[in-house]
């Protein structure tokens, strides 16, 4: 698996991950059904991907956002 990201979509990725998992378990502005889970999922998904550094959507559609990769 080779990467397709570069630092500034991971990093950004990470944020977006934090703020939802702060929106889902710290406040109750998404109470407890599918939006709150909803942000759980994608939270760790974008997680996942920013650690890894491939999207697997990016492959699909050919985007790469790293310099040298």
């Amino acid at each position: 698996m080779s990467t397709n990201m570069g630092k500034l979509d991971r990093g950004a990725r990470l944020i977006v991950a934090a703020v939802l998992l702060i929106l889902a378990l710290a406040t109750p502005m998404l109470g407890h059904g599918i939006l709150f889970w909803g942000a759980i999922v994608v939270a760790g998904i974008f997680t996942l991907t920013a650690l890894v550094g491939n999207c697997p959507l990016y492959s699909v559609v050919g985007l790469k956002t790293c310099r040298d990769c």
